[in-house]
């Protein structure tokens, strides 16, 4: 790599957005070498994933180390060749798992960023902090949450909601510059329905497939909000490029939304099937799937019965019209869910259905 030019370090690759991510970074950022921050037991597969992406050694290499770790467990060395000339930081590494425990999610989500941002101050060129988060740090809070929110009084249905609240606030009060970006429930990709993972809305499409005639009815005003990854990708990419996005939050997620009554149908319509639809008290629908036969059976855990009354709708004004001046539009669900439904039913068995940890 070249001495003396600007760097950036990237977590979360090769994981299912920083794999996606990086060859889109290095268009945008023609003069910028990459830096992927990997844990060893994953340094094989992004060695691989460098390979097959095709990215040349002088703008894209790999640096073990782990986030969780002061220093980020960087050997000294290297760790100051790093920051001599660090100038933005990717952060997207994080547990997604709605049923982490409380300890492993905050060692990740809470220690992890803090000692990114610690890492962060230590470089005297330092421009731009990019941090991930999740539109679900809205938590339990109901209503419109606005890109503008972030504390509002919420509770937290799960541990990944609520580490990933107090990592945003950490990025917010850090003094760094930043920009966050929020995505909803990111799946498939909106041109060939290609997925890492199928989880979340996943599980509910294998729910559908084996469940006959009748099918668990959200509240009315409960909503689901699920993006393309490609939209997300294309649209973090294109922000971080952007002077546009200093110190702004964004909401990636569906302007349009769903709600959960409307999401069902959709899918259901998609897989032909045809259901009578019954609003049953959530409390016992979770205990049902909490039993390990009807878990096993149904591929929903118990964590994910909450999200049928999530009453929260999100505000992207200010993402939808800086991408707009930026050429990018978030497709409606409508004109892509056959292809996601295509791809699970092709790849059902060839896809994890777990993140990366």
């Amino acid at each position: 790599m070249t001495p003396g030019s600007p760097k950036a370090l990237l977590t979360g690759f090769p994981g299912f957005l920083g794999e996606r991510l990086l060859p889109r970074l290095l268009e945008l950022h023609p003069k910028t070498e990459f830096r992927c921050l990997v844990q060893p037991r994953f340094k094989d597969q992004a060695e691989t994933e460098l390979a097959r992406l095709g990215i040349a050694a002088n703008r894209a290499g790999l640096v073990e180390g782990d986030i969780t770790l002061e220093g980020l467990g960087i050997e000294a060395s290297r760790r100051e060749s790093i920051l001599a000339h660090l100038d933005s930081i990717y952060h997207l590494a994080a547990v997604y798992d709605l049923a982490v425990s409380e300890e492993f999610a905050r060692k990740v989500n809470v220690i992890g960023t803090r000692n990114m941002i610690a890492f962060a101050r230590a470089a005297p060129n330092f421009k731009r902090f990019h941090h991930v988060s999740t539109a679900y740090v809205s938590g339990t809070f109901e209503g419109v949450f606005r890109e503008t929110d972030l504390d509002r009084g919420q509770g937290f249905k799960n541990h990944y909601e609520s580490t990933k609240f107090e990592s945003e606030k950490d990025v917010a009060s850090s003094g760094l510059p930043f920009s966050v970006y929020r995505p909803g429930v990111v799946w498939g990709d909106s041109h060939t329905g290609e997925t890492a993972k199928f989880d979340g809305p996943y599980t509910v499409m294998g729910a559908m497939e084996k469940v006959p005639f009748v099918f668990l009815d959200g509240p009315k005003d409960a909503t689901m909000n699920v993006v393309p990854v490609d939209y997300v990708v294309e649209g973090l990419a294109r922000l971080s490029a952007s002077p546009l996005s200093l110190g702004k939050t964004y909401n990636l997620t569906d302007p349009e939304g769903k709600d959960v009554r409307a999401f069902t149908r959709l899918m259901a319509r998609s897989l032909g099937r045809s259901y009578i639809y019954l609003p049953l008290p959530l409390p016992l629908v979770r205990a049902a799937v909490s039993i390990p036969l009807v878990q096993r059976m149904l591929g929903l855990i118990p964590e994910s019965i909450a999200y049928f009354a999530h009453r929260c709708r999100y505000d992207a004004s200010q993402a939808k019209a800086d991408l707009a001046t930026l050429g990018l539009s978030c497709p409606p669900m409508e004109g892509y869910v056959d292809v996601i439904v295509k791809f699970f039913r092709a790849n059902r068995d060839r896809v994890r259905k777990t993140a990366m940890v």
